[in-house]
């Protein structure tokens, strides 16, 4: 099955599974797209949380149910409002934005009854107990819910394409781990794009990226804004003409319009959890690069090559980010710890502490490397040392667990197209839309609601 070229532009170039997809759409509405955060003692954040609370301890844990709100923009609204500053806010990962999510915060320094006092559109904050540990140290994964809609096939196709795609990854042992759409930005994939600039030490071509560079998916007014900001360089102009919703944008303008020249201190306006995510899409890009060719290669998912690294897995399943080499004198170990399910194959995610692997695996890694002109060292970063990322492990398969499909039915809204609902939970850092991806098979990822 040919891969799209959104896809290929985010270091992404293959499937696990042979099956021909059911296409359709999702995020119609989000709605459509429901998450709910998993901590590794089972809890589930619900969006419908109960009222209750219980506990001692010097942090208030709270779920934070939000419907279209970026993850950091709704942790900073909700800081706001009650008088904290974001650091305050502890929170496990960054949840999808088209859509409805529901995950654990713990604050500091705040009341459950100033809680209750919050109103904000779109976002609601329940009390559920006391802790002394950041919710940040305790995620397992998530759950989803995904309704796919506008699928073009009857009914009984769709049930055989589902049943087919399950049966072929639950025989390889999960899903491709793949870093997915939205860590790039769907409509405009950039974020990796300015992380390279960030790793070579060149902040204004970062800068001219994420201000700058359009996409043929964004809306016209805005693609001309960017197209007329890279022509001119009109700072000023651009801060006036981007709709204020562009917030990050407008953050880097406002400080450009004083200091044209000072794209350090326009990216320091912006929050420190961003500016490393930039770095981050780019170690993202480059893992999915290294995975892709490795599949192409034909190097083994479930069983470890000489050369490959082994990364243990804990109690809860969670895959350590360190690992050991395998060498032909210990890969027989390695590969009986992988079958009883202790250990599993990873990649690099390339940073200035972290080898590369050894082997086939280590020439692939740097054959990308190099044609990338970068290396680990540049990972640690003089010119904005903050962002600086040490490297990792990241598994190359995540489980797909407790999977169910309903059974396919009529459109709602479409009588000659089908939809139907998937339900499944995946560990932390892994993917929904890796998942569908494998489901559905999108020619155009962008126009399917990825």
């Amino acid at each position: 099955m040919e891969v799209s070229d959104v896809e290929k532009s985010i270091g992404i170039s293959a499937y696990a599974t042979k099956s021909a997809g059911f296409g359709g759409v999702i995020r119609r509405k989000p709605e459509d797209f429901v998450v709910e955060e998993i901590l590794t003692s089972g809890e589930r954040a619900s969006i419908t949380p109960e009222a209750q609370f219980s506990g001692l301890g010097r942090y208030l844990v709270c779920v934070l149910i939000k419907r279209n709100w970026d993850t950091l923009l709704a942790v900073k609204a909700v800081a706001q409002q009650l008088g904290l500053s974001v650091e305050r806010v502890a929170f496990a990962g960054i949840k999808d934005t088209k859509a409805l999510t529901a995950q654990h915060i713990s604050l500091y320094g705040a009341r459950p009854e100033e809680v209750a006092r919050i109103r904000i559109r779109g976002i609601k904050v329940v009390p559920v107990r006391y802790g002394n540990e950041k919710v940040s140290e305790l995620l397992f994964g998530n759950r989803f819910a995904i309704l796919v809609s506008s699928i073009p096939a009857e009914e009984d196709e769709v049930e055989k394409e589902v049943n087919s795609a399950k049966e072929e990854l639950l025989a390889l042992g999960g899903v491709l781990n793949f870093f997915g759409h939205q860590r790039f930005g769907t409509v405009r994939p950039v974020t990796h794009l300015v992380g390279k600039a960030i790793v070579k030490g060149d902040l204004e071509e970062a800068a001219l990226v994420f201000l700058a560079r359009s996409s043929v998916y964004e809306k016209l007014l805005v693609r001309e804004i960017r197209d007329k900001l890279l022509e001119t360089r009109n700072f000023e102009e651009a801060f006036a003409a981007f709709p204020r919703r562009f917030c990050y944008e407008r953050l880097m303008l406002r400080h450009l319009v004083a200091y044209p020249n000072d794209f350090l201190g326009a990216f320091r306006r912006l929050p420190l959890r961003l500016r490393v995510l930039f770095v981050q899409a780019y170690q993202s890009f480059l893992f999915n690069r290294f995975l892709s060719e490795r599949i192409k290669c034909g190097l083994g998912l479930n069983s470890v090559c000489v050369g490959d690294f082994a990364a243990a897995l804990d109690e809860h399943g969670l895959p350590s980010v360190k690992g050991e080499l395998a060498t032909a004198e210990n890969l027989a170990e390695f590969d009986v710890s992988v079958a009883k399910g202790l250990a599993c194959v990873a990649v690099p995610l390339v940073g200035f502490r972290q080898s590369l692997s050894e082997g086939v695996e280590g020439e692939i890694e740097r054959s990308i490397l190099e044609r990338e002109s970068v290396s680990p060292e540049n990972f640690e970063s003089s010119k904005m040392p903050e962002v600086s990322v040490p490297g990792g492990l990241r598994a190359v398969l995540t489980p797909l667990i407790d999977f169910t499909a309903d059974k396919p039915a009529e459109d709602a809204t479409n009588s000659s197209h089908s939809q139907l609902r998937l339900r499944f939970s995946l560990r932390k850092s892994s993917y929904a839309t890796i998942a569908l991806r494998e489901f559905m098979k999108p020619q155009n990822p962008v126009e399917a609601g990825f």
